[in-house]
């Protein structure tokens, strides 16, 4: 099948879904949308989709926000304003204005995009791409619209491959042989491989890209019917799967992942729990990480502000300001400390025979003299007091703090204060 796929990404709406609160990682989202949580040193979660479109050539991008958008309409303004309007190029804001006659906040995803139907249609797109703003990956859209053409699909459903054994805990797709889906199962306790692959399965990502005028009827008729959630995963991308008129295809991510040189597999994370945005933060202090933001042939784009380098200082025995296998970011100070395994964002100060290992340090914490952190994730804007001591003694952590199942302690200058 011949076809302009240039022409096609062109044509392609993308629709960034990024109203979610993200309850599961607690604190860290209590004034903030889980999107516009700060991720790798200096970039937010919302900067992975936005900046896969901008690298796959998508360049009409719309962000439907919902629950404490400030921070992240506020970055958006900042950070991704430069493209060319005149050129029929943009990252549009659209909050929840309940725009229809139910006058209700965005009830479901697909009640998110039937709610905003109008703007869609002024756009006369001819492909809808629906994408999580609250995942980090890095994965070309244009294959994945190649992926779609070639196979006549109506609907594609980009799928990552996980391990059988941990497809319960999933959205779990069931294709047959030739990428067709046959089902959609939520958490099954057997789920169906791969063909060919019996203990690989397909979990869905939340990706999808749809022809546009299929979407438009189906979001009209889900919004009619009361017993649905009006959820693409749960209801509209299921009811066409049963329809023997609709073509849907689940899209490995293997095929359009963006992987860097060194790199063993697809890198895709939801960070949506307080151990998995731990773990997706110290991976890109690895040697060689799964992904590898140093490669600048993918960049990912963000908003930042001016700040000076990151400055180490004193070089006595009892005291030096070192730190190793560790990303640290502009304008922190790591006075006379030593951090290890660690990630810090900007405006980070590490005082004098401090230790910080393994941890998390949100933008302008300030680790007082003498303390000990280890395997904590610490908040924006916290002042750990000289000589406190974080993650050597669990049950005392637990009575002043969080700690996650994986034994992640979070502070919070909330938690702080009440001490």
């Amino acid at each position: 099948m011949s076809f302009d796929l240039n022409d096609a990404v062109r044509n392609t709406l993308a629709l960034v879904l990024a109203g979610g609160r993200g309850s599961r990682l607690r604190a860290l989202t209590d004034s903030l949308a889980k999107p516009a949580v700060p991720f790798g040193g200096k970039f937010r979660i919302v900067d992975f989709p936005l900046s896969n479109c901008l690298n796959s050539g998508v360049r009409r991008i719309s962000v439907i926000t919902q629950y404490r958008s400030h921070h992240l309409i506020r970055h958006i303004q900042r950070g991704w304003n430069f493209l060319r309007a005149e050129l029929g190029e943009f990252v549009e804001l659209w909050p929840a204005q309940q725009q229809t006659d139910d006058v209700s906040w965005y009830q479901g995803t697909a009640d998110a995009v039937y709610q905003n139907l109008e703007i869609i249609e002024s756009h006369a797109p001819r492909y809808v791409l629906i994408l999580a703003g609250d995942h980090v990956y890095r994965q070309d859209y244009s294959r994945l619209l190649a992926w779609h053409l070639r196979r006549k699909a109506d609907v594609t459903v980009s799928c990552v491959e996980v391990p059988r054994r941990l497809g319960s805990s999933f959205g779990i797709v069931h294709a047959e042989a030739d990428g067709r889906i046959a089902s959609f199962l939520e958490k099954p306790a057997d789920p169906p491989p791969i063909p060919g692959r019996p203990d690989t399965c397909y979990a869905s990502m939340g990706i999808y890209v749809f022809n546009a005028e299929l979407l438009r009827e189906h979001l009209r008729r889900d919004a009619k019917d009361d017993g649905s959630s009006h959820d693409f995963g749960h209801d509209l991308v299921p009811y066409l799967v049963d329809r023997p008129d609709a073509a849907v295809y689940a899209h490995p991510f293997s095929e359009s992942c963006v992987m860097s040189p060194g790199a063993i597999e697809p890198y895709w994370r939801d960070v949506g729990t307080l151990d998995a945005f731990w773990e997706a933060n110290l991976d890109l202090c690895q040697i060689t990480p799964s992904l590898d933001l140093y490669d600048g042939r993918w960049p990912i784009w963000t908003y930042h502000e001016q700040r000076p380098a990151a400055k180490f200082v004193f070089d006595d025995d009892e005291r030096r300001g070192m730190a190793v296998d560790s990303m640290v970011s502009a304008g922190c100070i790591v006075s006379g400390g030593m951090v290890r395994r660690s990630m810090l964002f900007n405006d980070v100060r590490v005082n004098s025979f401090s230790l910080v290992e393994d941890s998390v340090l949100m933008p302008r914490v300030d680790v007082g003299r003498h303390a000990r952190l280890r395997k904590t994730i610490v908040a924006s804007d916290c002042k750990i007091p000289e000589r406190f001591v974080i993650g050597e003694d669990r049950e005392l952590d637990a009575k002043r703090f969080h700690v996650s199942k994986g034994g992640v302690t979070l502070v919070t200058p909330e938690m702080l204060a009440a001490l």
